[in-house]
């Protein structure tokens, strides 16, 4: 393998690893204040032990795409460091993703209180995020909350009271999630059955979902500070 050649493999490895470091940093960050009960704990175990096999199967992706690298010539081996990276980026949810999948609406539901005034609820992170791990759970491979894209760096907390994703403000109800999924009516059915749509229903949350055909989500348009990439491409 000459010098281009290791130079090319190795900044796919570091960008394969810088892709795995953020992806662990960002999901294993403790909380400062643990309130959650025993159902969130569970959940969050999971969700942890998925994070890990899925680092797992990024390990074997990145080994065999040096071994198919080292047998091909050298036009090959610059044709398959491309196809991994355009892969990644997608994987990621760094590109546009066009497909037919799901479109979720939450709405708010009015009711008055004591006083006769009308209260308007809204979306806590809390109930984002659980609808985004029950949508993981049961089919959805790709989701943007509004214009914002979800993936494995989105971030949603809450911020002097509202819900923030990607860290920008959520904006207010209604809400459109947009879903793609391999088998969308296998969704739908999920979703319209699902135990989370009577929580959102206590919570005066209205949450419909309809099959949608050409949905195209945004990427996640978020820096990645990549400075130590542009530095070796230098």
């Amino acid at each position: 393998m000459n010098r281009q050649s290791m130079w090319m493999v190795s900044l796919v490895c570091l960008f394969v690893g810088f892709m795995v470091a953020v992806q662990f940093q960002t999901t294993a960050k403790p909380e400062v204040r643990d309130t959650r009960d025993e159902w969130e704990v569970r959940e969050a175990l999971k969700e942890q032990q998925d994070i890990q096999q899925e680092l797992l199967k990024k390990l074997s992706a990145v080994d065999k795409t040096i071994q198919s690298y080292e047998q091909k010539s050298s036009e090959d081996q610059i044709e398959i460091l491309k196809n991994s990276i355009e892969k990644l980026e997608e994987k990621v949810g760094l590109t546009e993703k066009r497909g037919n999948g799901v479109e979720i609406t939450i709405s708010p539901i009015f009711l008055e209180n004591f006083s006769g005034e009308q209260e308007y609820p809204s979306l806590s992170p809390q109930m984002l995020s659980r609808l985004i791990n029950e949508l993981n759970a049961f089919g959805a491979t790709d989701i943007a909350v509004g214009n914002e894209r979800i993936t494995s760096l989105s971030p949603i907390r809450n911020v002097n009271g509202s819900t923030y994703v990607n860290n920008r403000p959520l904006l207010p109800l209604p809400v459109s999630i947009q879903v793609l999924a391999d088998n969308a009516e296998k969704l739908k059915d999920y979703i319209n059955t699902s135990p989370s749509k009577d929580i959102f229903s206590i919570e005066n949350l209205d949450l419909t979902a309809e099959i949608k055909e050409g949905i195209t989500l945004p990427k996640y348009d978020d820096p990645l500070h990549l400075e130590k990439l542009e530095e070796i491409g230098e």
